[in-house]
């Protein structure tokens, strides 16, 4: 239900550049190499090396670039573990296969390793989780490494007031879109100078909608997912059965309003036949001027909501809306428990309350509700986002403090981000 918590592993590019050209090799306890070849990190030794043979005799100056060449270059992830179980390995409370299981540790979810003991166990701490495992069931090190792009997510996050998202890695690129300071994104690709961030999923396409960043203006977080221990997994069950209790909830209460609805309306349309046969038989009897029959047959309007009556029902449905972050992105799909994707996930979210919209963004966009300027966006409105070539593909429902709530992309779900994620392209208000 609620989005996995991840363990970031940062890695300086330097580190990381450092590492590209050592192969990987089978987990082991400490994880190094003897550098066969120049790597960063030596070129001062290096230089010291020129110099020697400068002023010095050959035999020395070999002796020193011999002991440079064989500097062991620890890895950056030495002390890092992620799980190579089939599909999830048990955290016990002691290093024994006898003791209390106190967490699960899924395939590709990573661990710090805190001590490593006889007998093949290691202790590790992945989340809110602390115990031990076999280490069989762990790459490490390097291997651990090899991992990243298979089971981490690279994020990047905002370093600048106001960043240029472009169509291509240069300057001189098409701007896509303006995202703003502190807001994170899926990395997609990574390259030299550049970041191929992910902008979202559109309801029209399953392709996905990326644009590059300059990684002069952005920090980059390498994220695993943690363990979970099992008071965890017992929650995450529980809000996943309260998500669709309220689901089911609401239907029913959507439900017995229309049920309420329709019997009122047939009892103000059967008040409405007797008035009007009262009317005729005191017409007859009495004679009465048509005149003065027309003007009494009149129905007064129903009256509309006060402006506290929509307040409220708006973030009751932003509310609502609230109580599936965490859950899936499916495209096409329109359940808030099992998978929907930006369109379905707001047009359900309006059905359950007895609205009736259209199914995709780009109609949305234009005939769903009334359109408001975004300066005057309430909690409720729907903010619709274009795609790289100006075409209505997003939306998202607004909840409030300059936030949004919605079915993001596969990789992310229904998560809450910024409004101004990207430049919104028109608003609209279904309440009125």
């Amino acid at each position: 239900m609620r989005k996995d918590k991840a363990l970031k592993a940062v890695i300086g590019l330097a580190s990381l550049g450092l590492l590209l050209g050592i192969p990987s090799e089978t987990a082991r306890a400490e994880s190094s190499v003897s550098a066969e070849q120049g790597v960063a990190g030596i070129t001062y030794s290096l230089d010291n090396y020129y110099v020697s043979v400068a002023d010095h005799e050959p035999e020395e100056a070999e002796e020193t670039l011999s002991s440079i060449l064989k500097t062991e270059v620890l890895s950056p992830y030495r002390n890092l573990g992620v799980s190579i179980a089939d599909n999830y390995v048990n955290i016990r409370k002691e290093p024994s296969t006898e003791s209390e299981i106190v967490g699960k540790l899924y395939r590709g979810c990573a661990a710090d390793i805190l001590e490593r003991l006889e007998g093949g166990w290691v202790k590790i701490k992945s989340g809110d989780v602390e115990g031990y495992i076999a280490s069989n069931y762990l790459a490490i090190g390097k291997a651990a490494e090899s991992m990243v792009d298979e089971y981490a997510t690279k994020y990047a996050t905002v370093d600048t007031t106001t960043l240029n998202v472009r169509e291509k890695q240069s300057t001189d690129s098409k701007i896509l879109t303006q995202i703003p300071l502190g807001e994170t994104y899926v990395v997609v690709n990574e390259y030299e100078k550049w970041a191929e961030i992910l902008l979202g999923n559109g309801d029209d396409t399953q392709s996905d909608f990326t644009g590059f960043v300059s990684k002069d203006h952005i920090h980059i977080d390498v994220e695993f997912k943690f363990a979970i221990s099992i008071e965890e997994e017992r929650a995450i069950k529980r809000a996943q059965e309260e998500a669709e209790r309220a689901e089911r909830e609401r239907k029913e209460k959507l439900a017995r309003e229309k049920e309420e609805r329709r019997k009122a309306e047939e009892a103000a349309k059967k008040a409405e036949q007797e008035r009007k046969a009262a009317e005729k038989q005191r017409n007859s009897s009495n004679n009465s001027s048509s005149s003065s029959s027309s003007s009494s047959s009149q129905v007064p309007p129903k009256p509309s909501k006060s402006s506290s009556d929509v307040a409220a029902l708006q973030q009751e449905i932003v509310n609502y809306a609230l109580k599936f972050v965490g859950n899936r992105y499916v495209f096409g799909g329109t359940s808030l428990t099992n998978g929907a994707d930006c369109s379905g996930f707001v047009w359900r979210i309006y059905q359950d309350f007895g609205y009736s919209i259209p199914r995709v963004s780009a109609d949305q966009a234009v005939s769903a509700g009334r359109k408001v300027s975004l300066g005057e966006r309430q909690p409720g409105d729907l903010l619709f986002y274009t795609n790289s070539s100006g075409r209505v593909s997003h939306v998202a429902m607004y909840i409030g403090n300059n936030r949004i709530v919605h079915a993001a992309n596969s990789r992310q779900g229904i998560i809450t981000s910024q409004y101004n994620y990207r430049d919104v392209y028109t608003v609209r208000r279904i309440v009125n």
